[in-house]
């Protein structure tokens, strides 16, 4: 069983399938035993770690079974290896393993070898063999941690180290160009190490850059002036002296390197470790083995060459004439270099030692009998001249394998293309740390700010930065090094301009790869017209589109629409464009780096605004289309189909009203006004209503007065008062489309059932039900009658609510409308729970439930939630009536649903106040009463009021208890509906029983019930709780003469109950 602790913490069992560690303390105490080398590490002191200054009440045994777990662990991976591993050892315990199976051992017995080894070339190859021990930074999931950092810090200086002993024995040898590029990166990460400066400037010099080796030096000096205050040490200037006098003992060696003694690769040594690509190194590994050409395919900055040297790192040793790297990036390209063939195949010969010759199949006799891995890197530019190389070594040596890395595919026979994802982006806040891309992120800040860690106070910033570079490495190490001077917060907030803000590359680097913007540069000018015109149109779209879209919106000018398919494959080929399949429908996309770099060349070609409204009026048109479909039996495709388009709506809204698109703007909005109603997208559906107005003229006719009505109905269901719907009797005219109009005034009575002005609600029901008879439109009809049986049943009208209620259920179900059979059945659920019938009830909410989950109308499943939740509750299962509650609570506030978050929570207040729990009912419900009565909820006020009376009531407050329910009578009286009425009697007589006042208690009793009767809904029997506490107190007071003031009050007016009410 073998250990690693350089990188993150690893175990491999004897089968190299690394092993599972369960818990973030089982891994912690590993690694507490693994930073001690085989020493004992007391009990105590492992304690102090795992727990800090919170430790469980039995330490000792809470130890005992960390240790356990981690035996167990290692058990399970090998057997034998938990006890033979984890030893008991006093004064606790250590980790009983060879220097052999430990990497960070292996690394410093390699280091020890190496300093001894006398000839140069064994040196290189014993250093190599170390520095390859490292996937990452040194316990790369333990560097906040207090007990890794002495051996992080020694481990990483040894590391350093080695780097600079191996670069000095390369120069050695003369590999002076091959250090430039790998040195180059080790400068900028660590510009004051001198030892490091030395080499490079060495290998600068060495290979005819006199000049960037003394600005090497310069730029030293600068550092230790400004950060240290002193002057570069003497070896360096001596050095200096030298290049500027162009001693001869500085030129590379000019003895040649014969085969023999030729190094079996030119892979450069890994300057940092690979993070995040450990699987994907294995897939790559996995096929080269199964496939002699490979190309890893991505866009630039996605990590290609990364990836492609750590595969080919890892499967050296496979191939006996050695893996060899082929930068291609140098080779010219386009009227620069009139053979690319020839400058392509000079590169190969040049990594591979052989010499050109006027014979046309030198090439391939030089491989013909080798057996080698090729490393073609960055191949895009020249990729016919490396797909014709590539060919014809294939075929002429059966021993060579070829690994290329490319913006698009070679596209020659037996290529096996893997795509290089971006980092994998966090699932959630909590997981941050475990994303590669904030893995890799906090690694490259970390080093440009040594006092960054990634906490609670960052954690949102930088998976916001991560986001928005869409898990890019380049673009991610480039963001990394801004951190010293901005830190995360201000450096994600300043991504809006992420072109001028990625600037600070690494002077080592290739020049594509200094700055974001290079990087797509590069990419951009590999492109022709025609793709350079399809990218930058397709910018203007949010969250990616199908192809019939593209062709569309991108077509024009020297891009015919037959044209947009072959263009779009094209840049998928060089990963410019994203596939996805949502809902079945393959889309197209940029990343979002992408999509700013061609936003900015649109705006430099001039077609901005042409291409932005084209797209608007595309989704103007798309809405007005599927509107019909959102009302019928294909809702929820179309539904999957609207969802898909969601942010390109919103874009393609702003452009229109930011263009004057003001007629645009407002068909889209009322095309949309459904769609967002049904998913329940008030806020989206408010902004998206203000937007569109207040671009438009006044007297902007029927579009603007349909926006209108649609902006105060939704205002009224997101919860805000302010809008005044009797503004739309001005407007109802100018409505013209006698359909649009009749909907409308629907839609306003509808969001206005259960508030304030019920009479003005129940007259636009009436006379849209009314115009949709006189239309025939069937839709229509039913949503008025779903409505209509709802303010029935609020009225106590139960008659009505069946008839309205049965025939909109008819109509909806001909109709196919799923949303329309939720309304329906609704009122008829809340019929059967009027009625006692219970078990009806349920079924109906359940049959609503499932609907609403299969057509994703979270909202109406939230409300159909609490229905199941006040079912459970008059059955008596309080238990099962607070966690339906609860579950529709969460649901509604993801959803900020507004109403549905109150009926939830009135619900909860209600459980808990049947449960004795009377301080959790008082919370529960006062949160919700000032917004009821700000939107003249008269039916939530009167409820809220009369349960925070009998909690009052059940404290023995009589006083608070009389002033509650009183105020809650106001309420109830002013809805008209028995049964809300009938509580609020009930909750004075219980107040007046709570004052000895019996005989009133019983006629106010008796009140209720007479009420309650004339409904047709006496009380459940669950719900007499209060009514039994009540005439328990009256009959253990006065005997038999409260059941005849029962009777009394039975027999008397309702005007003289309500007097009895209010008067003292």
């Amino acid at each position: 069983m073998r250990f690693g602790i350089l990188g993150n913490l690893a175990v491999w069992p004897a089968d190299d399938r690394p092993a599972h560690l369960p818990g973030h303390k089982v891994r912690t105490l590993l690694a507490v035993l693994l930073v001690h080398e085989g020493r004992p590490v007391s009990a105590d002191a492992l304690a102090d770690v795992l727990w800090g200054d919170e430790p469980p009440g039995n330490l000792i045994g809470a130890l005992h079974t960390t240790v356990w777990q981690l035996r167990r662990a290692l058990e399970k991976a090998e057997s034998g290896a938990g006890t033979r591993v984890v030893v008991s050892r006093p004064p606790g315990y250590l980790l009983d393993v060879s220097d052999h199976d430990v990497d960070a051992r292996r690394f410093e017995y390699r280091l020890r070898r190496a300093r001894a080894a006398t000839d140069t070339r064994d040196r290189v190859s014993i250093l190599g063999d170390a520095l390859a021990e490292w996937r990452g930074p040194a316990l790369a999931d333990f560097t906040d941690a207090e007990f890794a950092r002495p051996a992080i810090a020694r481990l990483e200086e040894q590391r350093l180290t080695a780097l600079e002993d191996r670069a000095h024995a390369m120069l050695e040898l003369g590999e002076h160009r091959l250090l430039v590029s790998e040195l180059a990166d080790l400068v900028v990460r660590h510009p004051m190490r001198e030892r490091l400066r030395a080499a490079h400037m060495r290998a600068l010099y060495g290979s005819g850059r006199q000049s960037e080796a003394l600005a090497g030096f310069d730029e030293l000096r600068e550092l230790l002036a400004e950060e240290l205050g002193v002057e570069p040490g003497t070896e360096l200037v001596t050095l200096r002296q030298s290049i500027l006098e162009r001693d001869p003992v500085l030129a590379p060696s000019p003895t040649p390197i014969t085969t023999t003694a030729r190094p079996v690769t030119n892979l450069p040594a890994p300057v940092s470790g690979l993070i995040g690509r450990d699987a994907a190194v294995v897939q790559v590994r996995a096929l080269l083995e199964a496939s002699r050409l490979v190309t890893l395919h991505g866009i630039g900055g996605v990590g290609k060459t990364s990836l492609a040297l750590a595969a080919a790192r890892q499967v050296a040793g496979q191939y006996p004439d050695g893996v060899w790297l082929v930068e291609l990036s140098i080779v010219a390209a386009g009227p620069d270099e009139p053979d690319p063939f020839s400058a392509v195949a000079d590169q190969v010969a040049i990594a591979l030692g052989v010499r050109t010759t006027a014979r046309e199949d030198w090439l391939t006799s030089a491989v013909r009998a080798k057996q080698m891995l090729l490393v073609l890197d960055n191949c895009e530019h020249v990729v016919a001249a490396a797909a014709q190389l590539v060919g014809l070594v294939l075929q002429a040596a059966p021993g060579v394998r070829v690994l290329a890395t490319s913006q698009e595919p070679l596209g020659i026979a037996g290529e096996r293309l893997w795509t290089v994802p971006p980092l994998a982006l966090p699932t959630s806040l909590a997981q941050a740390a475990t994303s590669s891309a904030v893995q890799l992120f906090v690694a490259r800040a970390t080093d440009a700010s040594a006092g960054f860690v990634l906490d609670e106070n960052t954690v949102e910033a930088v998976d916001a930065i991560c986001r928005r570079l869409d898990g890019l490495p380049l673009a991610l190490e480039l963001a990394a090094t801004r951190v010293r001077a901005l830190g995360v917060h201000e450096l994600a907030a300043r991504l809006e301009d992420r072109f001028a803000l990625l600037t600070q590359g690494m002077r080592g680097a290739p020049a594509r790869h200094r700055t974001l913007r290079a990087a797509l540069d590069w990419t951009w000018e590999l492109l022709t017209e025609p793709e350079r015109v399809v990218l930058r149109r397709l910018a203007v779209f949010s969250g990616g589109c199908p192809l019939q879209m593209a062709e569309d919106v991108c077509a024009g000018g020297v891009v015919g629409r037959a044209d947009v398919l072959d263009l779009v494959a094209r840049l998928v080929d060089r990963s410019l464009v994203t596939v996805t399949d949502v809902a079945g429908v393959r889309r197209y996309g940029l990343l979002e780096s992408v999509a700013a770099y061609s936003a900015e060349r649109l705006r430099e070609a001039g077609e901005e605004a042409d291409v932005r409204l084209r797209h608007a009026r595309y989704h103007a048109d798309l809405a007005e289309r599927v509107l019909p479909h959102l009302r019928g039996p294909s809702q929820r495709r179309w539904l999957e189909r609207m969802d898909a388009e969601r942010a390109n709506f919103r874009a393609a809204l702003d452009a229109g009203a930011r263009l004057g698109a003001n007629g645009l703007a407002l068909r889209m909005v009322n095309a949309l006004a459904w769609y967002w109603f049904l998913r329940g997208r008030l806020a989206e559906a408010k902004r998206a209503f203000t937007v569109a107005l207040d671009g438009s003229p006044t007297d902007g006719g029927s579009p603007r007065a349909t926006a209108l009505a649609w902006q105060a109905g939704f205002g009224l269901r997101a919860g805000d008062a302010s809008y005044d719907l009797d503004r739309f009797d001005e407007l109802e005219n100018e409505v013209a489309d006698p359909v649009d109009r009749a909907i409308v005034r629907w839609f306003l009575g509808f969001t206005r059932i259960g508030f304030g002005g019920q009479d003005s609600a129940e007259k636009y029901l009436d006379r849209a039900l009314g115009e949709f008879r006189n239309l025939d439109y069937a839709w229509g009809t039913a949503a008025a009658l779903a409505a209509l049986a709802t303010r029935s049943i609020l009225r106590g009208d139960l008659d009505a609510t069946r008839q309205y209620g049965e025939e909109s259920a008819a109509l909806f179900r001909d109709l196919g409308d799923g949303w329309g059979r939720l309304q329906a059945t609704d009122a008829l659920a809340s019929l059967s729970e009027v009625l006692g019938r219970y078990d009806e009830a349920a079924r109906l909410h359940r049959d609503g439930l499932r609907i609403a989950e299969a057509l994703g109308l979270w909202n109406e499943a939230s409300t159909k939630m609490s229905g199941l939740g006040r079912i459970a509750l008059l059955g008596g299962d309080y238990p099962q009536a607070r966690e339906l509650h609860e579950r529709a609570l969460r649901l509604a506030a993801e959803q900020s649903y507004t109403f549905g978050q109150q009926f939830a929570e009135v619900g909860l207040g209600l459980v808990a106040r049947r449960e004795g729990r009377l301080d959790a009912a008082e919370m529960h419900l006062r949160r919700w009463l000032d917004w009821c009565r700000q939107l003249d909820g008269e039916y939530g006020v009167a409820l809220i009021l009369a349960e925070l009376g009998f909690v009052a009531e059940q404290r023995g407050d009589a006083e608070t208890a009389l002033r509650l329910h009183r105020e809650g009578s106001v309420a109830a009286w002013g809805t008209g509906d028995p049964r809300t009425i009938a509580l609020s009697l009930e909750g004075v007589a219980g107040t007046y029983s709570l004052l000895g006042d019996h005989e009133r208690a019983a006629l106010l009793s008796g009140a209720a019930q007479a009420v309650r009767a004339g409904a047709g809904a006496p009380l459940p029997p669950a719900e007499r709780g209060d009514v039994d506490r009540i005439t328990a107190r009256g009959v253990a007071a006065v005997g038999d003469a409260f059941a005849k003031h029962v009777g009394d009050g039975r027999l008397m007016e309702l005007s003289e109950a309500r007097r009895l009410v209010f008067d003292d």
